[in-house]
């Protein structure tokens, strides 16, 4: 008797589990790429290549997407199979809401100017900067080169990241454009695109992929296109 309590508890269980997932687990189909691009066509402008992350996470699971989209003529296509990103430990920010220190990714549509890595080059059309062991990035608040790439020895910063890093996360690298023109202190800094240290590790607010992704964006992207990043995407039902 007391087993078949214990599998009907199970079995109730099971289907309560089931129900659940079913109205929390986000549907790839639900989000309208077409219609959401064409609302922020203005914010994209002349650019013809966008790396879309997009936040699948529901009650039970947390899931990040890459896509990346190529324009062509008037429609956007995605280019290659999407891929799995990890974000800032504390999710994204509301666009305008990130601050420095808060762990969070900020929200919005920022452009991607320049890559850097630890190698003298890399396979990309973009910019390329090598980090050096004496760069680092500012992310002192109260710093005049605050979410600034300076040499150390040539700022007075009471703290910085260091860009060449003793792990392979920023083996390579893109600067997201956030907060950069104009910055603002307080805002957040140092927010890249770049190597994750495990594929359930989160980030202090970056957007991070596995190597092979990131050696893929970098060898997909392409200045003449305006490429930018769009985050803070919330595919839920």
């Amino acid at each position: 008797m007391k087993s078949f309590i214990i599998i009907i508890y199970f079995t109730v269980l099971l289907m309560l589990l089931s129900l659940t997932s079913c109205i929390f687990a986000p549907v790839a189909s639900k989000f309208d790429m077409k219609t959401f691009l064409a609302a922020h066509e203005n914010k994209i402008n002349k650019s013809t290549q966008i790396v879309l992350v997009i936040d699948n996470s529901s009650l039970f699971s947390t899931e990040r997407k890459i896509y990346a989209l190529e324009k062509k003529g008037n429609d956007w296509k995605i280019a290659f199979e999407p891929f799995d990103a990890v974000i800032g430990k504390n999710g994204f920010a509301l666009s305008g809401e990130k601050r420095e220190g808060d762990g969070k990714t900020p929200s919005g549509i920022f452009a991607l100017r320049m890559t850097f890595g630890y190698d003298e080059s890399i396979k990309t059309k973009m910019p390329y900067r090598q980090a050096l062991v004496d760069d680092v990035w500012v992310d002192d608040t109260n710093a005049d080169d605050y979410n600034r790439w300076v040499k150390k020895q040539e700022t007075r910063a009471a703290s910085y990241e260091r860009m060449r890093r003793d792990d392979n996360l920023y083996k390579y690298g893109i600067v997201i454009e956030y907060n950069t023109n104009p910055v603002i202190k307080g805002y957040g800094s140092a927010i890249f695109f770049h190597i994750w240290r495990e594929k359930n590790i989160t980030t202090k607010g970056c957007i991070a992929v596995s190597e092979q992704d990131s050696v893929k964006i970098l060898g997909w992207l392409d200045p003449k296109a305006l490429p930018v990043i769009i985050m803070g995407v919330e595919n839920k039902k």
